[in-house]
């Protein structure tokens, strides 16, 4: 028993010296071995500075005025790490046995750097450590080296700065960072808080074997983003190099919000096109920066996608895309689904186009093309039927390129164009054969009256900020020819026959017409209209911008007035919505009666040349005759009272 005693008793002593020898350490020194094996972990120059003090309680530890931690040999900036205010602790039975195991580092209000380069370098990743530390005196033996472990790292109030090479700089300030690691070998829980616009934004990742992830290692890796305005999820695996992959969920109802909170203000999206997402995909990003969505699922507010993107991050994104739809409305992009040019509800016929301005930011989002099969497209202006498409942008400018499109009963191709690179313009060449006319001109132009099947050609530009300014700035060419059709409000045969112009229906056997495009206008002379017991020949404008018209339409009976026919223009005029028509019979008297009319004008002048004893002069009209008449008579009376 007395031996036992001994025993116990020369333990508690050589432990009760173990401590006091630690305790007596000088807080220079722990400092001093600290920075040396954080220095052998990361491989970069760890300095310890400033005022140095000893911590006993809750941890044994030092606390430095100064710590900084150097940053990559090729890394432009200073220190990856300073801070003015930093405490370590440390584990004391560890470090009687030669092991550094760091319970704890604070750091309050420091300054981080992170660069990354194209190439894949990183300044986070530690490539040129050994990954091993111990504490090393004249007397220590050569042994194992035993790994350096942080259980629990906390960072306040940090300045985090973000250099990635093609990439604006980013800078955020009153970060929070903590990391909790109390196992070498197990997972490590990461948490960090950001505070881009003013709120906060929360990442929270589960990191497994934090350890090997330090060493280059692919480990498997939960996390989430998450803001007032949105969330962002992964599951999957990550390296610290960069590479990620796994299954990624977006859920973001105002994505403009969304992205204000990142620190990206001022994102408008068209609606249907992004205004709210939800998203889920199986990614992969490489260390370069190369993004790879598969089996994307996108629901854009309205609109779902399903496909594959491939997406390059340096710079504004690159896009390759193979997208699939079901009816697909993009009206969005033109302010189409808003007629009363205010963002409120649709305004009555006529009363003019919309002048809400047209956000068209969204078109500097990204270059690169995109391949989409669609049941149907809504353009605003155009509603298409099963499309096959390609959407290319470059800077800004769109190009909507119609590969196989059905629309209005027919097919349609050529291309839209948007620009905004210095100003918004919108232009395009479209053809279209066999298409019905009566949905085509009430979708372009809200022209109701018009029917029939047949082949037109147009060619456009407009310039302007909004849906009123684009069509009051419209210039081009194109041409129109129809089979048989109808013009509703107006019965020609019946015009002919009692000269009436109410109600009706015109039945036309065929139409053609080329037109041309100035300042919104659109003009044509040479339209001819076919029926059968008469033909029609017109004339004139229309204002698109205005949404007026004056044109005259001249019908003419082929079997009457012998064989010179029978013609009475019609002119049409006002607001297209409720136009003026009504025949011009003056027109109509020189048309078909030009040979009655010169001689029945001359018989009226040469009776009034006898009966008022005229002898008109040579070249002098039976007019001027006259007035020299009527003043010869007020002279000769003049005379008669002077005298």
């Amino acid at each position: 028993m007395k031996w036992v005693l001994r025993i116990i008793g020369a333990l508690v002593l050589i432990v009760v010296l173990a401590v006091v020898g630690v305790l007596l350490l000088p807080a220079d020194r722990i400092a001093g071995i600290a920075a040396d094996q954080l220095r052998k972990v990361t491989g970069r120059d760890v300095t310890i500075s400033g005022g140095v003090s000893m911590t006993f309680w809750p941890v044994l530890g030092v606390k430095a005025e100064e710590l900084e931690v150097g940053n990559a040999d090729w890394a432009k900036e200073g220190a990856m790490l300073s801070t003015t205010n930093a405490a370590i602790g440390v584990d004391a039975m560890a470090l009687l046995r030669g092991e550094i195991r760091i319970t704890n580092i604070e750091a309050e209000s420091p300054t981080i750097r992170l660069e990354s380069r194209a190439d894949g370098r990183a300044s986070w990743q530690f490539t040129d450590a050994s990954g091993d530390a111990q504490i090393e005196t004249e007397t220590t033996p050569a042994r194992a080296a035993r790994p350096v472990t942080i259980e629990k790292l906390t960072i306040t109030d940090a300045t985090l700065i973000y250099d990635a090479e093609g990439s604006d700089l980013v800078s955020y300030s009153g970060v929070d960072l903590s990391l909790d690691w109390p196992e070498s070998n197990g997972p490590a829980d990461l948490r960090a808080v950001l505070r881009p616009a003013g709120a906060a934004v929360t990442v929270a990742a589960r990191i497994g074997a934090f350890s090997k992830f330090l060493t280059g290692e692919v480990q498997p890796v939960d996390a989430t983003l998450t803001a007032d305005t949105g969330k962002i999820s992964l599951n999957g695996r990550a390296a610290l190099n960069g590479a990620v992959a796994g299954r990624v969920a977006l859920d973001a109802p105002d994505t403009g919000a969304f992205l204000a909170a990142l620190g990206q203000p001022g994102v408008t999206l068209p609606r249907g096109l992004g205004q709210r997402l939800a998203v889920t995909t199986e990614l992969t990003l490489t260390p370069d920066r190369q993004l790879s969505l598969r089996d994307l699922v996108a629901d854009l507010g309205g609109n779902s996608l399903r496909g594959a993107a491939d997406v390059g991050l340096n710079g504004t994104p690159q896009v390759n895309a193979q997208l699939t739809a079901g009816a697909l409305d993009l009206s969005g992009l033109t302010g189409g689904g808003d007629k009363s040019g205010t963002g409120g509800a649709d305004a009555p016929v006529g009363a003019g186009w919309p002048t809400a301005p047209i956000d068209a930011s969204g078109l500097a989002a990204f270059n690169g093309d995109i391949a989409l099969s669609a049941d149907s497209i809504d353009l605003g202006a155009l509603k298409l039927g099963a499309s096959r498409t390609l959407l290319s942008n470059d800077r800004s400018r769109m190009v909507f390129e119609m590969r196989d499109v059905s629309g209005y009963g027919g097919r349609l191709t050529g291309q839209f164009v948007m620009n905004n690179r210095s100003g918004l313009s919108v232009g395009g060449s479209v053809q279209a054969q066999g298409v019905q006319m009566k949905p085509l001109l009430t979708d372009l132009a809200d022209i109701t009256r018009f029917s029939g099947q047949g082949d037109a050609e147009v060619s456009f530009l407009g310039v302007g900020q909004s849906v009123d300014a684009i069509m009051r700035s419209l210039s081009g060419k194109g041409a129109v020819k129809v089979g048989r059709g109808t013009i509703e409000g107006i019965d020609l045969d019946a015009l002919l026959g009692s000269f009436d112009v109410q109600g009706g229906t015109t039945v036309f056997d065929s139409l053609g017409a080329n037109f041309t495009m100035d300042a919104g206008v659109l003009r044509n002379d040479d339209l001819l209209l076919l029926l059968p017991n008469f033909n029609a020949t017109g004339a004139g404008q229309v204002n698109l911008g205005a949404q007026t018209v004056d044109y005259t339409v001249t019908p003419k009976a082929l079997r009457v007035n012998g064989d010179r026919g029978l013609a009475v223009p019609v002119r049409i005029s006002g607001p297209w919505a409720d136009p003026s028509i009504r025949p011009d019979l003056k027109a109509a008297v020189d048309l078909n009666f030009a040979e009655e009319k010169a001689k029945i004008e001359d018989q009226v002048k040469q009776k009034l040349a006898e009966e008022l004893d005229l002898n008109p002069q040579d070249g002098q009209s039976i007019e001027d005759a006259v007035k020299d008449k009527v003043e010869d008579r007020l002279k000769q009376r003049l005379l008669k009272i002077l005298q």
